[in-house]
């Protein structure tokens, strides 16, 4: 029997890993443990008991203010301690936080082989996203299993030179996750506006910090005003960056209903319910387009470019002109909506994780052979 780790440490690494844990766990010929570093610590809790996961290893890093040097050298230390003592035969991380970096790292400085979930996303501008592209480019080089969710992550993953019998197309595991939660309806928290049309808003990246986090208020704000049936529900994310300028612009409007964060389950309850999604979030892009939703990306550009291709997502950026443009053109245009509300996501079936312990299981037979 072999022993796995899994390395979670935000809320959208738990999402997109409980279906992996879920499916080692169901294995007979693996045992499968998990690491929490709690890079994200509130977050992280709401996924893991939607999904009934239990950490057995908790590294609770998450300090007010903490820089990423800060962050890295307690994952560092954490990590390392832990991989002494838990002794797995492989350790599998998912995305490009700096938790998934470090995991790399940490495996290699260990000698234990380090599987890339959802590998090979790549913007090819290193400071774009900050410091998601790095963490990811710099995780791949010491993987040795790719899960790549698409073709295309799999050619930039051939591009830069890695082992063609290392990379795997799966499909990415979020839509096996996203399966799980949509058929049923969560307790959101507050009344849902009814006869009204509702934009679900998320932003939290760093990039979006400052004047991009402003205009997006100020977009929100023309926009209700514009389309008198419009309301706006933002889960705001807790950081003090993205607080302070959603609480300046946007607080006590009657049709903008600023919330706490989602759970996973009420937050999918919520994009079914959205007319539109503005958002700068990755997994949003992958999940809103298989429940026919468009979404308008607050970003310049994107690691997940098959959506884009496919026309059920649109880079926009954090321009206010640019935002209101879009929104509205599609809030007037039925045929645009519906051209971009087909219902079709690229990222995947629903079968990744099965996939994924497949091959697993071949990586070590061929190994101890």
């Amino acid at each position: 029997m072999k022993k796995v780790m899994c390395v979670i440490g935000t809320r959208p690494e738990a999402i997109k890993m409980a279906p992996l844990v879920q499916a080692f766990a169901a294995a007979p010929d693996f045992e499968v443990c998990v690491l929490a570093t709690a890079q994200h610590r509130e977050l992280l809790d709401q996924a893991f008991a939607l999904f009934n996961i239990n950490a057995d290893y908790d590294l609770n890093v998450m300090t007010p203010g903490q820089t990423l040097p800060e962050l890295t050298a307690r994952l560092m230390t954490g990590l390392d301690n832990t991989l002494a003592e838990a002794r797995p035969d492989m350790v599998i991380a998912q995305g490009d936080t700096t938790t998934v970096f470090v995991t790399a790292l940490a495996c290699f400085y260990r000698q234990i082989p380090f599987a890339h979930l959802e590998a090979g996303l790549r913007t090819h501008d290193l400071y774009s996203p900050f410091p998601e592209e790095a963490n990811r480019v710099l995780a791949g080089n010491l993987a040795c299993l790719h899960f790549a969710p698409t073709e295309v992550s799999r050619s930039n993953l051939l591009r830069e030179a890695m082992a063609e019998n290392t990379i795997f197309v799966t499909g990415n595991t979020v839509i096996d996750a996203l399966l799980q939660t949509a058929d049923k309806d969560f307790d959101l928290g507050f009344e849902w506006p009814r006869n009204k049309r509702v934009v679900l808003v998320t932003s939290h990246r760093r990039e979006n910090f400052g004047e991009p986090i402003e205009h997006i208020c100020q977009a929100l704000l023309e926009l209700v005003e514009t389309h008198q049936d419009l309301f706006v529900v933002f889960p705001v994310h807790p950081n003090p960056n993205i607080r302070k300028a959603t609480d300046h612009y946007l607080q006590g409007h009657e049709r903008i209903k600023l919330v706490q964060p989602f759970d996973y389950g009420p937050f999918v309850t919520a994009m079914k319910r959205a007319t539109l999604i503005l958002s700068d979030s990755g997994g949003v892009q992958e999940e809103a387009p298989a429940l026919g939703k468009p979404v308008l990306v607050l970003r310049r550009d994107t690691e997940r470019p098959e959506a884009v291709t496919e026309g059920v997502v649109k880079l926009i950026g954090t321009n206010k002109e640019d935002i209101v443009r879009e929104a509205n053109r599609l809030l007037t245009d039925s045929v645009a909506y519906a051209d971009m509300a087909r219902g079709a996501s690229p990222y995947g079936d629903g079968h990744a994780s099965e996939r994924i312990v497949g091959i697993v299981r071949n990586y070590f037979a061929s190994h101890s052979a």
